[in-house]
Formats: structure tokens, sequence, C-alpha cells
């Protein structure tokens, strides 16, 4: 069931619910992309109501002017939360989506039951891990010269090239440009205004004081899953599970950036563990 979130600023949200059960809203990658989610909803739906939305001017959400910043898509995800008349729900956040279902956390703690925080890059600086990011982004892409050169030839927002990019967060190298076609199916034009503006204010927030204190001060459970051959290096992440005070982590062995496309059984596994744990355990 698709319907329509209306931000307090008018912007029109393309958002999506299914299954039955607590109430569990996803955050998609980019930023600038959108959800890419299907799998994770069959996996979840049967003990969850599990709703996506595409975040502002992503995807099937209406294009717009932005504007581009942390605090207005903490304020959208906030306005997908009235939409469906939620007092509480958890989140999941994948790679980007990690960072914004986090940050709303800190904002707004009592609204989140629990925070699922997956693929994501920790809240050390982010110039801590770019770089071992970027050389392992080579040199995996590397391994067949032939798409390394046919990936520097196209232009960015090509659907080829991001493919091509993608291919990367898959251990599994034979599938890996299967996989990662799957994301762009559908395809959407991808949003780069956006994806350069909170990549930058990103920057700006990682690793600063307020960040580590925000999290050490947090009592919502958390449950960090790791792809264990996701490029970006895990040891990115235990800057937040250092922080944060009630917290688990689990790692997905033999899978990479999408841990739920490789190790379906796994992921499922830690996530539907770990919110049982939740409900036995509550603060």
């Amino acid at each position: 069931m698709t319907e329509t979130v209306i931000t307090d600023d008018g912007v029109r949200l393309w958002a999506s619910r299914s299954g039955q059960g607590e109430p569990l809203v996803l955050c998609h990658g980019g930023p600038g992309l959108w959800d890419m989610f299907e799998d994770v909803t069959a996996m979840l739906e049967d003990r969850a109501t599990v709703i996506r939305w595409d975040q502002r001017g992503c995807g099937r959400s209406e294009r717009c002017a932005g504007p581009w910043t942390t605090e207005r898509f903490v304020a959208d995800l906030d306005a997908v939360r009235r939409h469906f008349g939620l007092e509480r729900m958890a989140l999941l956040g994948h790679s980007w989506g990690a960072q914004l279902a986090l940050s709303y956390t800190l904002a707004h703690p009592d609204r989140v039951d629990g925070l699922v925080y997956v693929g994501g890059t920790g809240i050390d600086p982010w110039s801590s891990w770019r770089g071992h990011f970027g050389e392992n982004f080579l040199a995996r892409l590397g391994e067949m010269p032939e798409r390394l050169a046919r990936w520097q030839e196209l232009p960015d927002g090509d659907r080829e090239r991001a493919v091509l990019q993608w291919s990367v967060d898959f251990e599994d190298r034979e599938r890996a440009l299967e996989h990662a076609g799957r994301m762009a199916e559908p395809w959407f034009e991808i949003n780069f205004e956006c994806n350069q503006a909170l990549g930058a204010q990103t920057k700006q927030t990682l690793g600063t004081a307020e960040l580590y204190d925000s999290c050490q001060a947090l009592t919502v459970p958390v449950l960090i899953v790791d792809g264990e051959r996701d490029p970006r290096p895990r040891w990115a992440v235990d800057s937040l599970e250092r922080a944060l005070p009630r917290v688990r982590r689990s790692v997905v062995t033999g899978a990479g950036h999408l841990p739920w496309v490789e190790d379906p059984k796994g992921f499922r596994e830690a996530v539907r563990s770990w919110a049982g744990s939740v409900r036995e355990s509550p603060a």
C-alpha cells in the first residue's frame, strides 16, 4: 500500500506500508538515492508493520529544492511517523540511512523503541576511514580491469556506471553485477545536489565532541549490523559501539555492504533475535 506523506513545508514524500506487528520504519542509503528495501521488507513483515519511504527530492518523492540538511531530513522522518499515527517506532537505517536514523534517535529518543544500524561508518571523523574505502573500492573494481575502465569513462548519473560502482559492495564477485543491477530496478535519477550537500554537512558533524557525548547519553537499544566484507572498513564503526551504552553488534560473515542480500538468513536472524531481546528486557 503506497501513500503520500506531506511534510511541514509542503513536500510530498512517497511511502509504503505492509505487514503486521510493531512499526518498523526503514531509512534508505545515499544520500540522493531511493528505497531499495524490498527484500528486507519481505523478511520482516510477518513480525512488523514495515514502513518504507523515499527521502525528499529522491526516487518517487517530489523533486524539490531542498533544503539538504540532516535537520530537514530528521523532520521529514518525523512527518512519516506522524502520517502513520505512530507514537513510537523502531528504525532500521542502511549506510547514509543508518546515520539519518541515528540522528533522528538522538533528536527524539522518546519516539524510538530501538535502532538497527546497518552498514554505517561510525562517528569518528570522515577522513579516518574514507581513504581506506577508496583504496578498497579501486582494488575490488580493478579485479576486472574492463569494468574499472568502463566505470571511469561513463558520466556521473549514468545507470551502468552506478551498477558498476555498486557491484563493489558485494563479496560474491560472480554475482556482484546481478545484485547491483537489482538495486537499479526501478531506476531513478540520482540527486547529486542532495548527495553533495548532505555529504559536506556530515563531514563537519562527524568526530565532534557533541556527537560523542550525545551517543554516550543515549538509552535507546541499538543493534549494529556489519557485513564482514563491506569495503567500508568495519573498524570505523568501533567508535559508535564504544560510545553507546545499550548496544549489540552482529557481524554477517561472507557478506558485503548489503548483508541481507548475500546472507538473508543470517541478517534476518540477527535482527529478529535482537528485537526479541529488546522486548524481553525493556529499559
